[in-house]
């Protein structure tokens, strides 16, 4: 299925989900009483596009990293859900050094939800890519047999993460987020959100060092919308748009200090779906989600990064050791939000 494809799916079930959100009342079980672990399996890896050039003088280099499938595994206790991500390299489609280099991946996430708010940070560290679009600089490469372009010295570390208001009362954002709950009424509601990013991407090509850093921040709106069906299945679409600005600098040569500035409006679109199975014990379900983001260069519309990925997760509940309980009490004590 190709992105406009799906974008067009989401389209639809966000406004028939949307009609029947009017009527809808919810019931929401809690298990922040529980702790809950969860292994996911995804395909969620970010490539970089960069433009030189302007119209039809245009060349767009996408790099990608050679890691095609992400695992991660989570810790969810109470208002905190934690998560460690990272592409191990016995999985098909993650070691095709040979053609593509190495690559390595780690991604750390913490998401909160104090009362109505949903507040999330992350730290990302990718190493070692590779230039995807190679037929578009040398027409008689051959994929799956001539290597790719490597830069195995290009490094991207992000710093970000985002802030969201649920609107709706009755409805319960950590069933889609973590399962953290479960609503056995389907309801959904508006939930307005900022994301805030910083990437500082770095490289070494034949000893000379360069070096960008990028500053992201944007405005956006969602609606999210849970179908229950029946006691423990539920569908659940969303979509959101928002507005930002981006800022960059650019040293092309560290040692001379020069530097290039840039400033850009952007435009943000991205929706998913999400169906799960929940017991009190067990849970497991996979979602679809898209992407697209852009930004206004010098009166051109250019589309800077788009995805369609899948996510499959199982998950496990139990009662807390004491131990967890005890040290979570002691810094509730201290810190009364948690």
């Amino acid at each position: 299925m190709g992105l406009s494809k799906a974008i067009f799916v989401f389209l639809l079930s966000f406004f028939v989900f949307y009609g029947r959100a009017q009527s809808d009342t919810t019931n929401i079980k809690s298990y922040t009483d529980q702790v809950m672990v969860r292994a996911n399996i995804d395909t969620n890896i970010e490539s970089y596009i960069f433009s030189q050039g302007e119209g039809k003088n245009e060349n767009q280099m996408t790099f990608s990293i050679n890691n095609k499938t992400r695992t991660s595994f989570s810790v969810d206790y109470k208002i905190i859900s934690a998560t460690l991500s990272f592409s191990p390299h016995f999985i098909s489609g993650n070691n095709d050094d040979e053609l593509k280099g190495k690559s390595s991946y780690t991604d750390f996430s913490l998401r909160l939800f104090p009362q109505k708010f949903i507040q999330t940070l992350y730290y990302k560290n990718v190493k070692g890519f590779y230039l995807e679009n190679m037929k578009d600089f040398l027409p008689g490469w051959q994929e799956g047999k001539d290597p790719y372009i490597q830069f195995p010295d290009f490094r991207v570390q992000s710093f970000g993460g985002s802030t969201a208001y649920v609107l709706n009362e009755n409805f319960s954002a950590k069933s889609i987020y973590t399962q953290g709950e479960w609503q056995k009424k389907s309801s959904g509601s508006w939930v307005p959100f900022l994301d805030y990013d910083l990437s500082i991407f770095t490289n070494i090509i034949e000893g000379q060092k360069s070096k960008e850093t990028q500053y992201k921040i944007g405005a956006n709106m969602g609606y999210f919308y849970n179908w229950v069906i029946g006691k423990k299945v539920h569908i659940a679409p969303y979509l959101a748009l928002g507005l930002g600005g981006k800022f960059s600098s650019y040293y092309e040569n560290l040692g001379d200090k020069s530097r290039v500035n840039a400033q850009y409006v952007t435009i943000r679109m991205e929706g998913g779906l999400h169906v799960g199975y929940n017991t009190d014990r067990f849970l497991f379900g996979g979602k679809m989600n898209f992407s697209a983001y852009a930004y206004d260069q010098k009166n051109n519309q250019t589309v800077e990064n788009n995805n369609l990925y899948g996510l499959l997760y199982i998950g496990y509940r139990f009662a807390p050791p004491k131990v967890v309980k005890n040290t979570y009490d002691k810094i509730q004590k201290k810190i009364p939000v948690l």
